[in-house]
């Protein structure tokens, strides 16, 4: 979720409705791999997540293919989530491999460990705070990954976790169980009104995000190049291949400091070496947010990841410069070896030259997408900072009144079934949607600051 456009009619979303209008690539895949094949690990990095792993469990639990292994790290948590965690399996006859730290190392080393300490074809990371409501959603994940060689992670729809959602999560059978052995295990709704209050605001607001970034713009993306820019890191399946070979590239470069979300990074990394990032729109999981008091510091880590990692993979983000020559290669190949393309049993969509070389040589198609959420990242910050200063209240006040008109108006059109909802949502949102304005103005100051003048890089979530 790094990019969210403040303008619907923005850059980035406009790219995206040429693809949609633009139509998808109509070459029909030919696996060479049969994905009830894949050994699948599933790998819970959680840190005090007592209230949301049992329902994570649960969900487990429940999915229509079973992982050949389920591993929770324990990131030095203070509660008890290894203890609720070894409880809840034992009394569900599900098999776990218990990994406990005594202080916290991060999520991007716990992926990378796991994926050279554990062999086998998928890698899936499921957050502890995140519960599989679809309850294919590893089965579809993974049969996407082996429908092109090129598929390098898959996710689903992810959607906030209300009250009521965690009220029907606590009525499944797994989750009763639990409780009967464990009911003083705080996983049912409740706290104080001033919690559940704060947690509602941001369910609202990330509902309508949600809603616009993966129905509109990520959906764009999927039909024009095939990929999204990054996955949504909370339910994520990997090829576990690409992503060990990944880390044993970066890591002597970067060792674990790549950016302060590690699902950007890995997504671009993706991206680079010519891979693609798929979103599917018919499985879904639900998330917990931050109470609206902790939003800044999500939105902060989400922004100044992507920053990071745009500066990092500089070639991607200048792909469309290299467009033309790109072009032009692929017409020349296709007419030199027409022989080639005819006789290839294995077709995929969307398929490129893979390699890092390739990528900074020619870019990638991707990039156009990533151009776009780059510029509109800086430049309506910007922009609204220099009316401020200026003092152009006038033309500062037509501005914003203009883009909530048409931002709330869009979404209430393509919201179908749930306009006048979407409406109310949109009205009671627009405070948070320029509030992070300003912690994007924030950010790229941060960003600048630790790139020309401290010259810090230790970029770690």
């Amino acid at each position: 979720m790094a990019v969210f456009p403040y303008f619907v009619l923005s850059p980035n979303t406009i790219t995206s409705l040429v693809g949609i209008l633009h139509g998808p690539d109509p070459t029909i895949p030919t696996p060479s791999e049969d994905w009830r094949d894949a050994r699948v690990n599933v790998v819970i990095p959680a840190r005090n997540e007592e209230r949301t792993l049992p329902l994570a469990l649960a969900s487990l639990a429940r999915q229509t293919l079973k992982p050949h292994r389920l591993i929770l790290v324990d990131d030095g948590s203070e509660d008890h989530t290894i203890e609720y965690a070894r409880e809840f399996c034992a009394l569900n006859d599900m098999e776990l491999v218990a990994i406990q730290r005594r202080s916290p190392i991060g999520k991007t080393p716990t992926i990378k460990r796991q994926a050279r300490e554990f062999p086998a074809d998928v890698e899936f990371i499921l957050d502890g705070d995140t519960v599989l409501t679809s309850e294919n959603y590893i089965e579809r994940t993974v049969e996407e990954l082996y429908k092109a060689v090129g598929i390098a992670c898959a996710c689903g729809t992810i959607l906030p976790m209300r009250e009521k959602d965690r009220k029907s999560f606590v009525e499944w059978e797994p989750v009763q169980k639990f409780l009967k052995k464990r009911p003083e295990a705080p996983i049912q709704p409740g706290g104080g009104w001033l919690g559940r209050f704060l947690h509602a605001l941001t369910n609202l607001y990330r509902d309508t995000l949600y809603t616009f970034l993966q129905g509109i713009v990520y959906r764009g993306e999927m039909v024009f190049f095939g990929s999204i820019t990054n996955p949504v890191g909370c339910a994520v399946a990997y090829r576990q291949e690409y992503v060990r070979d990944l880390f044993d590239h970066y890591e002597p470069i970067l060792g674990d400091d790549l950016t302060n979300s590690e699902d950007i990074f890995i997504g671009f990394a993706l991206l680079n070496e010519g891979y693609r990032n798929i979103q599917l729109h018919d499985v879904f999981a639900r998330t917990v947010e931050p109470p609206m008091n902790r939003l800044p510091r999500q939105i902060y880590l989400w922004s100044s990841s992507f920053l990071q990692t745009c500066f990092y993979f500089d070639s991607l983000v200048t792909s469309p410069f290299r467009g033309l020559k790109r072009a032009w290669h692929k017409r020349r190949f296709e007419k030199e070896n027409p022989e080639i393309l005819e006789k290839r049993k294995i077709r995929e969509p969307y398929r490129q030259a893979f390699g890092r070389e390739r990528t900074r040589l020619l870019g990638r198609p991707i990039g156009w997408a990533i151009l776009m959420g780059a510029v509109e990242k800086v430049a309506f910050p910007v922009f609204l900072f220099v009316m401020i200063w200026f003092r152009w209240w006038e033309a500062l006040a037509v501005t914003l009144a203009a883009e909530s008109a048409i931002s709330i108006g869009f979404l209430s059109w393509v919201a179908k079934g749930r306009r006048l909802e979407v409406l109310g949502k949109g009205l009671l949102t627009i405070p948070v949607r320029y509030g992070s304005v300003f912690v994007d103005l924030y950010t790229m100051g941060r960003f600048a600051t630790d790139l020309w003048i401290r010259r810090d890089r230790r970029w770690r979530k």
